[in-house]
């Protein structure tokens, strides 16, 4: 019976891939967004790390008729030299369907202080490891949009 529920969850993951990922998001600002950084997604990059993150839309945030939640970005990081790279923004409408991502073709740049970038970049370099019990998008987004109402 353990092989088949084995089984059965290697072909979930193969066929829907945002089932099987491990978030663990925390909460590293709120302005016009709240910015979840997905620890769970670090990885090495060369010289750097890379990092997934969520921009948490407030409620009501719509494009025409159509509600969503946020975007996601995939980020690298160069922790010594302290710059960071938007890599690329998926829009996630309300419910979760992920748009398409869009290559952000902009440079790497220097992560000012108190910018998402920075605490991004703070998230991703830490030395310390950061655990979190938010560990799916609908979660992130509850937390994110407390985080805007204050």
């Amino acid at each position: 019976m353990r092989a088949a529920s084995a089984l059965v969850a290697l072909l979930a993951s193969l066929a829907f891939p945002a089932l099987a990922q491990d978030h663990a998001f925390v909460l590293t600002g709120a302005g016009r967004f709240a910015v979840m950084a997905d620890v769970a997604s670090i990885q090495p990059d060369g010289d750097g790390v890379r990092m997934r993150a969520f921009e948490v839309a407030e409620p009501g945030f719509a494009v025409g008729d159509t509600p969503y939640w946020g975007g996601w970005s995939w980020w690298r990081f160069d922790c010594a030299a302290k710059t960071a790279d938007r890599l690329d923004f998926a829009s996630v409408r309300e419910g979760g369907q992920e748009g398409p991502a869009m290559p952000d073709a902009a440079p790497a740049y220097d992560a000012a202080p108190g910018g998402d970038a920075a605490e991004l970049l703070g998230a991703a370099c830490s030395t310390t490891v950061q655990s979190s019990d938010l560990r799916t998008l609908e979660q992130a987004v509850v937390v994110g949009r407390t985080a805007l109402a204050q």
